[in-house]
Parts: C-alpha cells; sequence; structure tokens
C-alpha cells in the first residue's frame, strides 16, 4: 500500500516541536514560516512566548495570530507529518470566541469593502493632471 493512499495518524509522542506541529496543522506554508512567526512572538502558548523549539502537548492552548487573524485553539493531537486538511483539522479545536471574532473581523472588512469602485478605465487628461498636482502643492 503506497503512502498516500494511507490515512497519516497523529503520531503516538508525547511531545513536537512547536513550529513542526503548526506546519503539520497548516497554519503556515514552511516550517521556516512557523519558525519565523514563533520567533517575532506571534504565536503563544499557554499566554506565553515560546521558542521554536518548544515541545507542544495534547491538550496545550495555543494563541496564534497570522495577518490580521487570531486563532485560539487547543491541541488535540500531535503530528510532524503534513497531511491533507481534513487530517490537519483533526489536530486542533479552535476555540468557539476565536472563531466568532475572525468571522465579525471577516465581515467587517467586506463591509468597509463595499463603498469601493474601481476606475473603469485609465485617467483622462485632465484627472491625470490632477493626479499629479495632488503630489506637488505648488502646482495649482
Amino acid at each position: 500500500m503506497s503512502k498516500q493512499a494511507e490515512t497519516p495518524v497523529a503520531s503516538p509522542a508525547a511531545s513536537v516541536r512547536l513550529d513542526l506541529w503548526l506546519w503539520a496543522a497548516r497554519f503556515f506554508k514552511t516550517r521556516s514560516l512557523a519558525r519565523q512567526a514563533v520567533d517575532t512572538g506571534k504565536v503563544e502558548v499557554g499566554g506565553q512566548h515560546a521558542k521554536a523549539s518548544r515541545a507542544v502537548r495534547v491538550g496545550d492552548g495555543l494563541r496564534i495570530v497570522r495577518g490580521e487573524e487570531v486563532f485560539e485553539v487547543t491541541v488535540l493531537a500531535l503530528s510532524d507529518d503534513r497531511g491533507p486538511a481534513s487530517v490537519a483539522q483533526t489536530l486542533y479545536a479552535e476555540t468557539e470566541a476565536s472563531r466568532l471574532a475572525r468571522e465579525q473581523l471577516r465581515a467587517t472588512r467586506i463591509a468597509e469593502r463595499n463603498g469601493y469602485r474601481a476606475p473603469e478605465g485609465k485617467p483622462d487628461k485632465r484627472a491625470r493632471r490632477l493626479i499629479k498636482a495632488l503630489g506637488d502643492i505648488d502646482a495649482l
């Protein structure tokens, strides 16, 4: 049976490196991005900043900041292999408050974009002069 045909199972190890678990749980695309996020303080374990080599155990609470999104999750299983997204989602459980806050933030961003209308074409000669004048206050 090939390795891809098998369903990846969480490893029976007692702990896994934090950066490796974040990569396997698909919070970050590469392990180096996960390490960089941990090093810059965007990942907290139990309310404290951690090193990338910190051991993650089942039951640990993580707070992960990725862009504008904030995830508060509890570790349910350990894995050091990056598998399909459906398997990665079984490695953690996101708190209800975290999920609702992310959905509300997403709705706010969508509402802010509703009033924006992209220009239909290139600016004409008069509009180009006005745009140029914005950069040079003395031009008017």
